[in-house]
């Protein structure tokens, strides 16, 4: 998968860039379709403390949509652990979604024998 990856008001160093890339590769195996990506790299500043809350957000690029998630955390490593595991869930799910919307749909009381397929079109309300 292709990842523009951007770092907020600082360099981020090219060990954390790898480690990205190599989770985020990993969706891959959910879902094969995932064209491209979006990360966001920041750094939050808080005015009470001089630790700084590492902001990460990622946008993947699917036929059909787009996902999105913003986690925060004490290093990149920890938010993009919790981006992974959000992420897994919203491709299981877009998968899934994808998947019944085009399964033919057979009628209730009817046997396999006689089983009368009906196919839907989903409409958005």
């Amino acid at each position: 998968m292709r990842l523009q990856m951007q770092a907020i008001h600082f360099d981020a160093d090219p060990k954390l860039l790898n480690f990205i890339q190599q989770k985020l590769d990993k969706l891959d195996t959910f879902y094969d379709r995932i064209t491209s990506g979006e990360v966001f790299l920041k750094l939050d500043k808080n005015d009470n403390t001089k630790l700084h809350t590492k902001l990460l957000e990622v946008k993947l690029y699917v036929p059909g949509g787009t996902m999105f998630v913003r986690e925060q955390g004490t290093t990149f490593e920890e938010a993009t652990d919790l981006a992974i595991d959000t992420l897994k869930m919203q491709v299981k799910k877009f998968k899934d979604k994808r998947n019944n919307a085009r399964a033919p749909k057979v009628l209730d009381g009817a046997t396999e024998d006689e089983a009368v397929v009906v196919l839907t079109e989903e409409t958005e309300e």
